[in-house]
Parts: structure tokens; sequence; C-alpha cells
């Protein structure tokens, strides 16, 4: 949410670096991408699996992305999964469409350069631009529309070798919810200090996280 491919700058190149071709998706209504005020998890599953192809050697799922990619696995079927960030299940709030539309507005606004340099101070200009950029262009109606849409959804499994890395503290995947994973045979790692993004101003940890997956 708020975010677009161009977030994967650094992730992508380092990816590449290391013999991989590198996709960056822009799902529907972020970035350059088309709106989409009838978004679904399903439409945006199938935007993933039309841009990269199916059976890649490894797939990255940020917050949203990794709602996505959790939505796209049947037909997707990477070798391996990272879920960066996210609690993989549905957190019950049940937000009318005034709520989560005021919600969005509001972070919308304050995602500006001069904002985001104050609250992430860590963050390189890059990285600060290319959030500021990708928020101005971010639809809120299609956002709007997947929330609603995504409701009572079912959490996926870790059916292929799945990893989960999460801040440390993390507002969406607390340590229980970190053990449940772990239960359900996810692999759990924690970067301390990193934010929601967690390879802003904590880029080599994170890439130290997938020591092993990549």
């Amino acid at each position: 949410m708020l975010g677009a491919g161009e977030q994967f700058w650094r992730i992508g190149a380092a990816l590449a670096e290391r013999g991989y071709r590198a996709v960056a998706v822009v799902l529907p209504g972020h970035g350059r991408s088309p709106a989409a005020p009838d978004a679904s998890v399903g439409m945006f599953a199938a935007s993933v699996v039309d841009t990269v192809g199916c059976e890649p050697e490894l797939a990255i799922g940020h917050s949203l992305g990794g709602v996505v990619l959790a939505a796209a696995l049947p037909v997707l079927r990477p070798a391996r999964a990272v879920y960066v960030d996210i609690p993989l299940a549905d957190d019950g709030a049940q937000r009318t469409t005034d709520e989560l539309t005021s919600g969005f507005l509001s972070a919308q606004a304050g995602r500006t350069v001069e904002a985001l340099r104050v609250s992430k101070p860590r963050w390189s200009e890059k990285d600060l631009e290319v959030e500021a950029v990708a928020a101005k262009r971010f639809d809120v109606a299609t956002a709007v529309a997947l929330e609603l849409a995504h409701r009572g959804s079912q959490p996926p499994t870790a059916e292929i070798p799945s990893l989960v890395v999460r801040a440390e503290p993390s507002r969406y995947v607390s340590k229980a919810r970190a053990a449940e994973l772990a239960a359900l045979g996810f692999e759990v790692r924690s970067v301390p200090g990193a934010g929601h993004s967690i390879w802003y101003g904590h880029f080599a940890e994170f890439m130290d996280a997938l020591e092993g997956w990549i």
C-alpha cells in the first residue's frame, strides 16, 4: 500500500549481482499502473503472474505484496517464498469504506519528502524521493476496494520453503505471531531496529536475513 516497484531499486540490483533476473512488480493502482476500482486480491495475484510468469526461483512480497504473493502461489509456483513484515493473517478489522478512504488519504498526504525526512531519519534521500513519488501516484479507491475484498481471506501454509522477515519490534508481526508462524512451518528471522520497510536504513541487515534463501 502506498508504494511501487521502485521501492526495490537497491534490492533488485543486489539480486541481479547474484545472478537473478530481478522483476519488481507494480500492482494495479500503484505507481504508473492503471487504477482498479473493482480490485480484488485475485486480480492483483493475476497481475503478478502476468508480469513475472510461472515458477520463478524466488518470490519476495512485502506487506500488501505478501498478501498478493500468498494468493498467487498456486499459479505462480515459486521455488521459495519470502514474506516481509506481514502476519499472514486477517487482522479482523471491519473498517467502513469512509474509514478506509479517510485513513488512506491521510497517510498519502503525510508521505512527502519533508515529512518522511523527519519520521524516517535513517532513510537515504533516494528512498525518501521514491516513497514520496509512489504515495502521490497511489490510487486510494483501488486500495479501498482491495481492503474490502480481502476480508476473511485464509492465510497461506508453508507448502514450499517459506521465510518471514520481520522488524524487531514489529507493528505487524508480534513475537507471539512469529512463534505461531514458526510452528506452521515458516522460518522466521528478525531485523532489530528496522521499520516496516525493513531494507530502508537497514539494507545490509535485510540482505543478511536472506542468506541461505538467495
